[in-house]
């Protein structure tokens, strides 16, 4: 669809497609739910930005749309999940967390302390960006900023308010052990 044909373009996206009607768009591919399917969250097709110019976080399809993440200035990629393939390795430099059953967040960390040395903005992504990746963002809070796990935890959630921790998922009990082990309160 042509500009000129629609005034609005997409809240999500900025690109024009007819998108109360659930049209998937034609440059992004994203869709915005029917109305019976809509939730409480809106979903974006651009990651969360957690620290200004800095830290982004989202999902494995927010790491899928490069031209995207080239608007935003993202040049690194945090790859929180080893199952997940890293598409653009020509484009972006990598770093995969191999292990799928912990979270290493010093392994993580040093990576993200190396790309803010570094002045570079990153992505940190699971598939939804929902669990792993923002462990990884609130653990870097924790030790960054001298933060306690509650106030992180609501830092990450007033910018991407998708994130659902849960002790079920066992990422929030590997975050309360990473703030003891670094002697951080985590409440």
């Amino acid at each position: 669809m042509r500009k000129r044909e629609r005034e609005n373009p997409c809240g999500v996206c900025g690109h024009y497609h007819k998108y109360e009607e659930g049209e998937v768009c034609g440059v992004c591919g994203h869709r915005i739910p029917a109305t019976s399917e809509k939730t409480s969250v809106q979903v974006s097709a651009f990651p969360s930005e957690i620290l200004p110019e800095f830290l982004y976080l989202g999902s494995y399809d927010n790491a899928s749309r490069s031209e995207l993440l080239k608007t935003q200035g993202i040049s690194r990629v945090l790859n929180t999940v080893p199952a997940c393939q890293n598409l653009y390795k020509n484009s972006f430099t990598y770093h995969c967390l191999q292990d799928d059953k912990t979270l290493p967040f010093d392994n993580a960390i040093q990576f993200l302390e190396q790309c803010e040395r570094d002045k570079a903005r990153v992505l940190v992504h699971c598939m939804s960006g929902k669990n792993r990746s923002p462990a990884i963002v609130i653990a870097y809070l924790m030790k960054s900023k001298g933060w306690r796990l509650a106030q992180s935890y609501q830092w990450v959630k007033e910018r991407r308010p998708s994130v659902e921790l849960s002790e079920a998922s066992c990422s929030l009990s590997f975050l309360h052990g990473f703030g003891s082990a670094c002697n951080l309160s985590t409440f």
